[in-house]
């Protein structure tokens, strides 16, 4: 019955844990008997009572460590160490509790599964396992379950399939689902331990979905000028499938101008080229219609049922015009001519048209590159060739000259001559400006302005200042085009100094920045108490009115000149009155 002893795991017990009892037949119970004890874990894991012979475990096992221990033991006389039982084998066995959760092979598994796949449709397995012991109770028992991720899709308990639990799913209305799988031992009991793992799963795209134009109707325009192949315009159907499946092809069905374009598919874009099959002449015709077809290239049969896999669109193509050279009436033309015919003589008519729709003139010139002795001459506007000298058949039999034909056509064309800055701004006005031998110091005397005849890009904007420091006067900018002049000291007399002149600087503020000085003329002036002028100087009068000092020189000198002449012909006309 000892050959075997049971213990469990995980003990939690206070001391040491029990396992079991040894005992010989030959044991009286006189103390002349001892138990020895040799195996595994014997003196560090079990240890034994020598004289009663009772077994314990001295410390916590786990039974996923090591599951079972096997030792020996032996009984012997304690004071002659004689054998009085030979040793015998024995086996202590772990017992398992529940001490380990599931544990699945990855934290995250990747599934995918066809869309519109039925109920029950396979995606893929999910297994766990368990560290307990599979032989003892529920504690590896694992049943499988669904945290999230349902309505779509569901698990079976006791193998971890993963199945799809609705019908139909559409990728393109969700592709991408994330599903928790719980694996719980004790059969799914209540205090079970448990562990999860993440499924992301894809639904893998079929053809279920037809292409569609985005419109019904394209238009679309070339000039007349395009070449045979080259490309007219692009259109796009859309399908809401991906890969293969969406991977279209566009055809023309009808219309007048199947004969004149094509459509060839881009793989890349999976967009519709249409191009020119045909050269084209907007004096012809101006329009064209054409109904093209896109059909997808892998249709799944399963979905036929969903309807054609294909759609039509109108495409119209509008021909613009080009401008396009003169066209003569004859590919060459062949004229004869009497030899020594007088010069002047007509040779014959050649006759060119514009093919456009303005039917521009048309004007005639003679290539002299082909005509280098100046032989013949054209008129420009009925194209009439006439000779300019007396032709020699001897000398030359054929002259074979070039006729340029060129169009005549004129356009309005407006010039308009953008402003420069390069005006200086200047006083708006002439001023009289005076100031009162009794003024005070800060007295304003002048508001000046300015004007510039150039054109500001915003607004002007001058600025004003003096060239000097002047001890007499001073100027204040006032920001908005205008300057006041103001004294800066009182105590002016018109007998010491009559007028002063008075240099102001305005500079514009537009690039590049243009300035001008202008000079202002203050006149010294008695005044009343009330600031009114009294009498003012003859000469600062004169400058105030814009005379300078050689010109009052000038005005003085005929005034002298004027008198003395007076007064000869007053003494002339008394002598030859007396005379008389």
């Amino acid at each position: 019955m000892w050959n075997s002893f049971f213990l469990l795991e995980e003990w939690t017990g206070s001391g040491k844990q029990y396992v079991g009892k040894l005992h010989s037949d030959m044991d009286t119970e006189d103390g002349s008997v001892k138990y020895v004890l040799t195996g595994d874990g014997a003196g560090t894991i079990f240890e034994i009572d020598e004289k009663s012979g009772d077994i314990h475990a001295t410390r916590r096992l786990d039974r996923e460590e090591k599951s079972s221990y096997t030792l020996s033991a032996k009984a012997i006389n304690k004071t002659s160490g004689q054998v009085l039982e030979r040793a015998s084998d024995f086996i202590i066995k772990i017992h398992d509790i529940n001490d380990n959760e599931p544990k699945f092979s990855k934290d995250t598994y990747v599934a995918s599964v066809p869309e519109m796949s039925s109920i029950g449709a396979f995606v893929m397995r999910v297994t766990a396992t368990d560290a307990d012991d599979e032989s003892y109770g529920n504690s590896a028992k694992l049943v499988y379950s669904i945290l999230q991720g349902q309505p779509y899709f569901s698990v079976e308990p006791d193998t971890g399939v993963i199945r799809t639990a609705l019908p139909n799913m559409i990728r393109e209305n969700r592709e991408h689902y994330q599903v928790v799988i719980q694996a719980k031992d004790m059969a799914g009991q209540m205090g079970g331990l448990s562990g999860t793992a993440t499924v992301n799963i894809t639904l893998l795209d079929v053809n279920n979905s037809p292409p569609r134009f985005p419109h019904s109707a394209y238009h679309l325009s070339t000039p007349e000028s395009a070449e045979v192949g080259s490309s007219v315009g692009r259109i796009k159907a859309n399908d809401a499938d991906a890969g293969v499946n969406a991977e279209m092809w566009y055809s023309v069905l009808d219309g007048d101008g199947q004969d004149v374009f094509s459509i060839v598919t881009d793989a890349t874009s999976q967009e519709g080229v249409i191009t020119v099959k045909k050269p084209l002449d907007y004096e012809s015709k101006r329009t064209y219609s054409l109904r093209v077809q896109v059909t997808n290239t892998h249709v799944d049969p399963q979905f036929g049922h969903l309807g054609p896999f294909s759609d039509t669109a109108t495409v119209r193509i509008a021909v613009t015009d080009v401008d396009e050279p003169p066209v003569f009436g004859r590919s060459h033309y062949i004229f004869e001519v009497d030899e020594n015919a007088p010069p002047g003589s007509s040779v014959g008519t050649v006759s060119a048209r514009d093919p456009d729709a303005t039917n521009h003139l048309v004007k005639y010139t003679i290539d002299r590159h082909t005509d280098l002795e100046r032989l013949f001459n054209i008129n420009s506007n009925n194209g009439t060739i006439s000779t300019l000298q007396a032709l020699d058949r001897e000398t030359s039999k054929w002259h074979n000259i070039s006729v340029l034909a060129t169009e005549i056509s004129e356009v309005p064309v407006f010039i308009k001559v953008q402003d420069v800055n390069d005006n200086a701004p200047e006083f708006a006005m002439y001023y009289e400006t005076f100031v009162c031998e009794n003024a005070k110091a800060g007295e304003l005397i002048q508001t000046i302005s300015a004007v510039d005849t150039d054109e500001p890009v915003i607004a002007h904007q001058f600025v004003f200042s003096l060239s000097t420091v002047n001890p007499n006067f001073t100027i204040y900018d006032n920001e908005d085009n205008t300057a006041r002049i103001l004294t800066r000291r009182g105590g002016f007399s018109r007998h010491e100094m009559n007028s002063y002149l008075l240099p102001v600087v305005i500079s514009d503020n537009d690039y590049p920045i243009q300035s001008s000085t202008s000079t202002l003329t203050v006149r010294v002036c008695a005044c009343d108490r009330s600031r009114n002028v009294q009498t003012c100087s003859t000469e600062a009068l004169l400058l105030s009115a814009g005379l300078s000092t050689g010109a009052l020189v000038a005005i003085l000198l005929c005034i002298i000149i004027l008198l003395t002449i007076s007064k000869v012909w007053n003494y002339f006309y008394k002598h030859i009155s007396g005379m008389l």
